[in-house]
């Protein structure tokens, strides 16, 4: 299964840093469910999540939008998990920095 999610920062918002600075120092501290997998790169990352299946693409696009595709190839109906818990991460740390958040499905 797979949604796609687009997170809309507030003006001169750098979200897509702040997301993987966050999840860097969580898992310093052996703290978070998400871990960061796969190769690093400036614009994009990838995570997944220690308990539910599938992974998050996420990626900075035009004007600091952050681009976010939830996959899993478990079974239909269990994506819904993995996404709960990244929207979770978001509103916990960054409710004050997002203007808006799309999900497609």
């Amino acid at each position: 299964m797979r949604r796609h999610v687009e997170i809309v920062p507030k003006r001169s918002g750098r979200l897509f840093e702040a997301l993987v600075k966050r999840e860097s120092e969580l898992a310093d501290r052996n703290r978070g469910t998400f871990f960061r997998s796969g190769r690093k790169s400036k614009n994009a990352a990838r995570w997944r999540h220690k308990k539910y299946v599938g992974w998050l693409k996420i990626t900075r696009i035009a004007d600091e939008v952050v681009s976010v595709d939830v996959n899993t190839r478990s079974r239909r109906g269990a994506d819904w998990q993995l996404l709960q818990a990244f929207i979770g991460f978001v509103v916990r740390n960054f409710a004050d920095h997002v203007e808006a958040m799309h999900i497609r499905f």
